[in-house]
């Protein structure tokens, strides 16, 4: 096994998300099988979005809400995290916790996406180095 690479999100405007992803993670769009879903990467993993049904369609196979609590970037040093947290308040994305230092060692800081995800901004000691 590789590790997780691949995360697959719900979202309710698939343009406001892909443009979220594009714009403020860089990411790039790798496969759109049709206008409801699309693939994105930033070299070595995978982000599927799915656009959700508009109200008075077929509710999806799955409900909207799931146990999903959060996901992770990783960061390359604990200033990194601290550069990201501060980028975000001043380009309009939400901070839903700031930088902080945690018992592990590890470094992280909270972020929003337009549908509510919470995306922690993480640097790890253990799994922080380049691929």
């Amino acid at each position: 096994m590789h590790g997780l690479r691949h995360l697959a999100l719900r979202v309710r405007d698939i343009r406001r998300a892909k443009d979220f992803y594009q714009r403020i993670f860089n990411m790039k769009i790798v496969w759109e099988p049709d206008p409801q879903n699309c693939y994105l990467s930033s070299g070595t993993d995978n982000l599927a979005l799915h656009e959700a049904p508009a109200p008075g369609n077929p509710e999806p196979a799955q409900p909207l809400w799931s146990s999903l609590d959060h996901f992770g970037f990783i960061a390359g040093s604990p200033q990194g995290v601290d550069a990201w947290a501060e980028w975000a308040k001043q380009n309009g994305v939400r901070v839903l916790a700031a930088p902080k230092r945690h018992r592990d060692g590890s470094y992280s800081c909270y972020l929003a996406d337009p549908d509510g995800n919470s995306i922690q901004i993480l640097y790890d000691p253990t799994i922080s180095r380049a691929p």
